[in-house]
């Protein structure tokens, strides 16, 4: 019998690889120091606040908080709730909070007050008669973004800071979790140089309960949301022949930061049997640049999607692929887009020959770029420093060991079950100490 099931998503120009390991049924928890730096230098302040929705207060999910005339930026959480690090310096100066579908507002820091801040937003629907339409063919509207990527994306090298969680669920439980720091070195977007990782910081804690005999890891890491960015890489969705295996058609428009979106959806023809993609692009109405991209797998082929998906099972499961969605949004700085946050949804149920129950897995990845510069220098980072694609993040990462670990780095605020998750995990870490 072999022990391992592997799992990949066949992607055209990669396959982002998931392995499912058989492990033992009790996995001791590794014994980490637990320490506070008293005499730390602190040298930023800490905003706090929840984004909502101005009519129903319902929460607004990855909606964009930055700090203006700055690089700085974090999204929300499920929750709504964001947490940004400002330097000291910068005590005067204003976030711009940004949604699809509403008003942009500009919060001053000074109206925090050391409080938390709810921030509503005024929800703005446009009708698509209400803008020019330049091209009335959804396909070709696609194909003009398309062609100008080299105008409209960043054009310079840049050194990007950014957060990356990974976090796995068995049922309502969580497994596994795992979050770093990244410097992410990136080429210009009509370049076909890979984009280059180093991993900064990490931490990570597997299997701090008790599990079934089977458990998932992630192999690429953050790796695997830099591949769905659909403008550096439009061979994920959309090659010279999309026109013969996808649909295209106009939804309703809207807008982000006061600018018209046009909405494109796309599916794949119903004469195609290959699982392909279904989803929506926003495109700007003035510019005609990609702002975000919203798209999942066709999964109603549960054999072809099996195979696209599973390399090496044990002989006595069935692997079922059965949700693949991805997201990816872009941010505007004079005049230019660039990748701005990046997520990738993915549910697994496995089926054991001889059981009554199944398992049924959950893994949510995200990335969120946090602050970047031009990289005027040239500067790369040496091979043997290099984050692979093939890493497995939770099995590098140090542990949960330094309550201060982030420092001054700006995070995507963990939402409520995760945060538990972390307190149960640092409660553990006391107690073996």
């Amino acid at each position: 019998m072999d022990k391992n099931t592997i799992i990949s998503q066949k992607l055209p120009f990669e396959r982002l690889y998931f392995i499912l390991l058989i492990l033992a049924l009790s996995i001791p928890l590794q014994t980490f120091a637990y320490f506070q730096d008293a005499n730390i230098d602190v040298n930023h302040i800490e905003y706090k606040g929840y984004v909502l929705d101005q009519g129903n207060n319902s929460p607004l999910t990855s909606a964009s908080v930055s700090l203006i005339n700055t690089n700085i930026s974090i999204v929300t959480n499920d929750e709504g709730e964001f947490l940004i690090k400002v330097p000291k310096h910068i005590n005067d100066g204003s976030l711009q909070v940004s949604y699809l579908g509403y008003q942009d507002k500009i919060v001053p820091l000074l109206d925090f007050k050391d409080n938390t801040l709810n921030i509503k937003l005024k929800p703005s629907v446009i009708e698509l008669s209400e803008i020019s339409i330049k091209l009335r063919d959804a396909e070709a509207l696609v194909r003009e973004v398309l062609k100008k990527k080299g105008s409209n994306y960043l054009n310079d090298n840049t050194i990007m800071t950014a957060f990356y969680r990974e976090t796995i669920k068995k049922r309502r439980s969580y497994v596994s979790l795992s979050e770093a720091v990244i410097d992410l070195y990136k080429n210009p977007y009509e370049s076909s140089k890979t984009d280059l990782i180093k991993l900064h910081k990490a931490r990570k804690n597997a299997n701090y309960k008790k599990l079934d005999t089977l458990t998932l890891k992630l192999q690429g890491g953050p790796t695997s949301t830099l591949y769905i960015d659909v403008m550096k890489n439009p061979e994920i969705l959309f090659t010279e022949d999309m026109a013969d295996v996808y649909e295209f058609s106009y939804d309703k428009s809207t807008q982000i930061n006061g600018r018209h979106i046009y909405v494109v959806k796309f599916k794949q023809r119903q004469t195609i049997s290959e699982p392909l993609y279904y989803g929506k692009l926003y495109i700007d109405s003035e510019t005609l640049a990609m702002t975000k991209a919203v798209y999942s797998l066709n999964m109603e082929n549960k054999d072809e999607v099996s195979k696209m998906f599973v390399r090496k099972k044990p002989r006595q499961a069935r692997v079922y692929p059965t949700l693949a969605s991805y997201s990816i949004d872009y941010r505007q700085k004079d005049g230019k887009w660039y990748y701005s946050y990046g997520s990738i949804d993915l549910a697994v149920k496995i089926k054991w020959k001889k059981k009554l129950f199944n398992s049924t897995y959950k893994l949510n990845v995200e990335m969120a770029i946090t602050d970047w510069k031009k990289n005027t220098d040239n500067e790369t980072i040496k091979a043997k420093d290099r984050l692979k694609s093939s890493v497995v993040l939770s099995d590098k990462a140090a542990g949960f060991s330094d309550p201060i670990f982030w420092g001054e780095y700006n995070v995507i605020e963990p939402e409520k079950p995760i945060e538990s998750a972390i307190k149960k995990i640092q409660k553990q870490l006391r107690k073996l100490n």
